[in-house]
This record gives structure tokens, C-alpha cells and sequence, in this order.
């Protein structure tokens, strides 16, 4: 099955080149989309320049205006050619190294999600809040569907391609989570989970989420829902 990574990347000139890198490392993707959201840094000068530096080549897309991750992610399904997609955040929180245990369940052609479980073993923490506010979120979203997921707010997904397109996604922020989560339980789709690692940074380091993106979170959720 062939892999296509997505990364939204928005002003991450520090981490840009790095996360790049190992994803071409692994040799597991076939195409690398790259949307920049209209980024204010050095970011889209290094994608130009790391474009056709190693295989695979880089799809640049480009936001005029800044849109969200979610916009983001819509603009590079759109392009994505592969059968399984995967979204990678462009800050290094999350590692490619993790893709052939992210992959290994789609063997099984029954499994068409999986997603990263930053809590299915040990890993650091960016904040107390920010932890015990991601285990409320898979409590509610486990009460809300019947759900048995222990991260659902990760940012480590997978998805049979067909099925991302299918679902028609809509939220142009962070609610890209909850709303890919609600729609996709709601079709009684299981969600399989895998640990990855997670290495968090501060919000001084860059962190874009806030406080108030976990509200919109719990209404996205009981609003896919019913």
C-alpha cells in the first residue's frame, strides 16, 4: 500500500528541515505533501530549497492566508495519490520512527484507522493541563461513542485514504481531531491504536494549541455526535 504523508507546516522554520529528513529516513512514504499556511518565516524558503533534495520530492502547496491545520490538511488530501495517509505535524513532537508500528495494523485489510497512543506508554508531558486535559478528551469521546481509544487528541493518524475523502471533512483549526474522530465512530468504524512516542515541546518553544481549543474539541465531539 503506498503511504502518503501530509504536513501542515506553519512557521516552523526551526524544526522544518529536521522533520523532513526523517520522514524521507524511513523509506516508507511515497509522496511527502507539504502545505504551508501561509507561514511568515524562513519555512518557505527551506521547502523550496529541500523540494528535490531526496526522495521522495516534496508537493508544495501553499495557503495565501493563514487557514489552520485543518484547511491544511483538506488542501493536501485533495493532492494525496497514495492508499493510506498519515498527517505529521512539522515540529518534532512526534516521530517517524514510529511509522512501521503505525503501518503494521493495516495488514489486516478489516483496519482502515489507526492512530498513535501517546499513553500506551511512558512519554513526557508539556503541561499538567495540557496531559489531563487529552485523557478527558478520549473520556468523553469514549462515553459520547462506545469508544475503548486512550488518545484522541493525538496528532498521530492514519487513515485508508478512501475513507479520509469519504468522510467530507469541514473544520479548518485544531477541531480537525475531534471531527475526524466523531465522524469516524459514528460510522462504527474501530479506531485501532498503536504506542508512539511523544517528546512535547513548551508554548515559548512554539506550541500553537491553547486552552480554549479543548472547548471546541468537546463541541465538535457532541456535535458529530448527534
Amino acid at each position: 500500500m503506498k503511504l502518503s504523508v501530509i504536513i501542515p507546516v506553519y512557521n516552523e522554520e526551526a524544526t522544518l528541515e529536521e522533520i523532513i529528513s526523517r520522514v524521507r529516513a524511513t523509506g516508507l512514504a511515497t509522496e511527502i505533501v507539504v502545505v504551508d499556511d501561509s507561514s511568515s518565516d524562513n519555512s518557505p524558503a527551506i521547502l523550496r530549497r529541500l523540494q528535490n533534495g531526496a526522495l521522495p520530492p516534496l508537493r508544495l502547496l501553499r495557503h495565501e492566508q493563514n487557514q489552520g491545520k485543518g484547511a491544511a490538511i483538506r488542501t493536501g488530501l485533495a493532492a494525496v495519490t497514495g492508499d493510506l495517509v498519515l498527517v505529521q505535524d512539522a515540529d518534532l513532537e512526534y516521530d517517524p520512527a514510529d511509522y512501521p508500528a503505525l503501518l503494521a495494523p493495516f495488514t489486516d485489510p478489516e483496519v482502515r484507522v489507526v492512530y498513535g497512543s501517546r499513553n500506551l506508554q511512558r512519554n513526557g508531558r508539556s503541561s499538567f493541563a495540557f496531559y489531563w486535559g487529552g485523557r478527558l478528551l478520549s473520556v468523553i469521546t469514549n462515553l459520547l461513542y462506545g469508544s475503548r481509544i486512550t488518545d484522541e487528541a493525538t496528532g498521530y493518524k492514519v487513515f485508508c485514504a478512501n475513507l479520509l475523502k469519504e468522510i467530507g471533512l469541514e473544520g479548518n483549526g485544531f477541531e480537525f481531531c475531534p471531527e475526524v474522530t466523531g465522524k469516524i465512530l459514528r460510522r462504527k468504524i474501530p479506531i485501532y491504536e498503536v504506542p508512539i512516542s511523544y517528546y512535547p515541546r513548551t508554548w515559548a518553544e512554539g506550541k500553537k494549541i491553547q486552552w480554549y481549543d479543548g472547548l471546541i474539541a468537546v463541541w465538535n465531539l457532541v456535535k458529530y455526535r448527534f
